[in-house]
């Protein structure tokens, strides 16, 4: 993330270098009062690729906002071992008693997560959500993108490939996760749109590239005569294609990405995967921190931001790397 970005965040809100005081547009932090130090912590799904470049993005943030404020500035990234919601609670818990200056999360689970959510919000400590929903009624700042647009691409591409006609299938993510339930339902919106499109099959793989593997491999058995592969989340596309090669099956059975992990990216040059539609984890990161930041100095915060997709292929792969 360049510099200059942050740059001219702290001008617009205005920022004071001497006191390390900030202001937004309706509240002014008191500059005596400013924090020496901020502890931000960072709570995501599981254990993933994904989740460590959101990492890059935020730890990124933190040595940017500490060169130019003189605070120190620590993001405790802990990230549960399985897609767990009893886990990740667990994590979450042990942060509320640490008092941080704010919490991000990835939500497992709205629904299993409400109890814990909110006796951070009832401790005063901020929380922010990766997520385009969050908890209802809540209203907790949101860095994300457009779910459902970004299924829909990856879906519109697989029907374009597949010449309107044949046979698909939907690896979903963690299904309690309504950013993956929100990639398959609009997936198979889409596909619902095509008469001639039949979804034969749809697979969980609990954002486990192993699990998307097995799961693909499974499937590809019981339906020989699958066509195409619209996954999830990040997890899916790689588990697919490396069933997909296994299968001897690269060409024949065309798949769509999500989310830009260097093993997609790797499998799109190798013509295994034909392209992904991702998010960008760094920047949502950086975000993440910098937007907390502002809120622990007093400064109001969009209730969201959107960092938006990129569509990646063969034509535009080498550049993006």
């Amino acid at each position: 993330m360049p510099n200059a970005i942050l740059r001219n965040v702290l001008r617009a809100l205005p920022f004071v270098l001497g006191t390390a005081s900030i202001a937004a547009t309706t509240t002014t932090a008191n500059a005596d009062n400013a924090q020496s130090e901020y502890r931000f912590v960072v709570v995501p799904k599981v254990v993933h690729p994904w989740f460590d470049q959101l990492n890059e993005g935020a730890q990124e943030a933190a040595r940017e906002i500490q060169r130019l404020t003189g605070a120190e500035v620590t993001v405790q990234y802990t990230a549960p071992q399985s897609a767990s919601v009893a886990e990740q609670n667990q994590i979450l818990e042990r942060a509320i008693a640490t008092r941080p200056d704010a919490i991000i999360t990835d939500l497992l689970d709205p629904t299993g997560n409400r109890t814990v959510v909110r006796e951070a919000l009832d401790q005063e400590i901020p929380v922010s959500v990766i997520d385009d929903k969050g908890i209802e009624d809540m209203h907790l700042p949101v860095v994300g993108s457009d779910y459902c647009t970004q299924a829909k691409v990856a879906a519109e591409r697989l029907v374009e490939l597949l010449d309107q006609k044949g046979n698909v299938a939907i690896m979903m993510g963690v299904p309690t996760a309504s950013n993956h339930a929100q990639r398959a339902e609009c997936s198979q919106a889409v596909f619902d749109s095509y008469p001639d499109i039949e979804v034969v099959a749809t697979g969980v793989d609990n954002d486990s590239i192993s699990t998307a593997q097995n799961q693909a491999a499974a499937i590809m058995q019981s339906h020989p005569d699958l066509d195409g592969w619209v996954p999830s989340n990040a997890a899916g596309p790689i588990g697919i294609g490396q069933a997909v090669k296994e299968a001897g099956k690269v060409g024949q059975v065309k798949i769509v990405g999500i989310d830009d992990l260097n093993q997609t990216l790797d499998l799109i040059q190798e013509g295994v995967i034909d392209s992904t539609s991702a998010l960008r984890p760094r920047m949502m990161g950086y975000w993440f921190i910098i937007s907390a930041w502002q809120r622990a100095n007093g400064a109001e915060v969009p209730e969201y931001i959107d960092t938006g997709h990129v569509f990646i292929d063969q034509n535009n792969v080498e550049e993006y790397l």
